[in-house]
């Protein structure tokens, strides 16, 4: 595996160590490592059955294999499902997730841990979700012959994997017997490195908005809030996406809004309180009986409800395109909604097909978030062109998680 390569994960442990007194995610971490290879022995101990071990580094990640997660528990429900996260910001939301029969921390990939942790889940089948590589579990799984796959990868030339410096991470691709990839021109790369056993399969997380439009939740406090009126959807904002919405909100004060924030900062909620005419409240501080007559925007100051937020909206924004990266345009997209986002959206294969079938745009100023709004606004042909395009494409990439399903355990038979 490397001698720098274990250096390396020593060291980051230690940073987690250092940074867990003045960070709140990396003392999350922290506490929930402490103890954590007795905490899985003792609660694997004595478990018999077919073991399915699922890994998703965070929430995004989990999202999108929980569609694998419930059709193994449809299929096979005398199977025991372990779900692994990394990042407490999946772990922590998904920790009591129902359809999991254990749900783990995974503890740092040095190769102790990785004998130890495996001596005690047993998996008969590891599956890792898009971006996953961690090198000791996936030489150790590769030893012991346990059949191991990744799911929903996407690969690009500038990955380190394909870099002159990346022979290692390229060599762990061969851990997998399987690599499912979202598209023609990741198999196209991974073929050029050498590689055979990839198999494109499309993403699975278009079933996973597909089962959340289905399944949505009714909310009565938005149900009251709309009073029958289209609702303009905001969500995972952050501060600059923030800035465009309240000239939008503004200048079109007969529009209500749902602004859900990516992270529940106090500061900026008073700022959207402070800059909104229209009147602004929150959804906590909000019931069945309040009086939303003099309210045009609903703060979605709470989580796991956007997802069905969209299924009452006409048109959405999608936060991030001014940071790192767009967040989920899935969730609405499969609502059949006009989208717009900033202009970070590049690495993100869905934003890019959005655009190009007329469903998304991406803006860079408020005017331009304004001028795209304007002919979307009434009920006419370019509402009606870009809401189908938006179902349509979700629609027609529905089935990856079938096909995973299908090969992995016909694999196995």
């Amino acid at each position: 595996m490397g001698l720098i390569y274990n250096i390396g994960i020593g060291i980051y442990d230690c940073g987690i160590a250092l940074a867990a007194c003045c960070n709140p995610k990396a003392r999350l971490l922290h506490r929930g490592r402490n103890g954590l290879l007795r905490h899985i022995e003792e609660h694997m101990r004595g478990v018999e059955g077919s073991k399915v071990w699922i890994h998703a580094a965070s929430l995004g990640e989990f999202e999108q294999g929980r569609p694998i997660i419930e059709r193994i528990r449809r299929d096979m429900p005398d199977a025991v499902i372990i779900v692994t996260f990394f990042s407490p910001s999946g772990y922590e939301i998904r920790k009591n997730y129902p359809h999991a029969d254990h749900i783990f921390y995974l503890p740092s990939d040095t190769p102790a841990n990785v004998r130890r942790f495996i001596d005690a889940v047993r998996p008969d089948v590891a599956i890792f979700i898009k971006y996953e590589f961690w090198l000791n579990y996936l030489n150790e799984l590769h030893r012991r012959k346990i059949p191991t796959y990744l799911v929903s990868a996407i690969f690009r030339p500038a990955q380190v994997h394909f870099r002159p410096w990346g022979g290692m991470w390229l060599r762990a691709l061969e851990c997998y017997n399987t690599i499912f990839v979202q598209d023609e021109a990741s198999k196209h790369l991974l073929e050029g490195a050498g590689f055979t056993h990839a198999v494109v399969a499309g993403d699975t997380r278009f079933d996973r908005v597909a089962e959340i439009a289905r399944n949505a939740k009714r909310i009565p406090i938005v149900v009251r809030f709309a009073c029958g009126a289209p609702l303009f959807v905001a969500g995972s904002t952050w501060g600059k996406d923030e800035e465009l919405l309240i000239e939008l909100i503004n200048a079109n004060p007969d529009t209500r809004f749902v602004i859900a924030p990516h992270e529940m900062d106090e500061s900026r909620m008073q700022h959207l309180e402070q800059k909104i005419v229209g009147g602004v409240t929150r959804y906590t501080r909000s019931d069945e009986t309040s009086d939303f007559s003099h309210t045009q925007v609903l703060i979605l100051d709470t989580i796991g409800l956007l997802s069905s937020v969209y299924g009452y909206a006409r048109w959405a924004y999608i936060g991030g395109g001014f940071g790192v990266g767009i967040h989920n345009t899935l969730e609405a997209a499969t609502f059949g909604l006009p989208i717009a986002f900033g202009t970070n959206y590049h690495k993100f294969r869905e934003a890019c097909d959005l655009i190009a079938v007329g469903a998304a745009t991406s803006v860079a100023s408020a005017t331009e978030l304004k001028a795209w709004f304007a002919p979307l606004k009434t009920e006419g042909e370019p509402l009606q062109k870009a809401s189908s395009s938006a179902r349509d494409y979700t629609k027609e990439h529905c089935g990856a998680t079938e096909t995973v399903i299908d090969l992995i355990f016909s694999e196995r038979d």
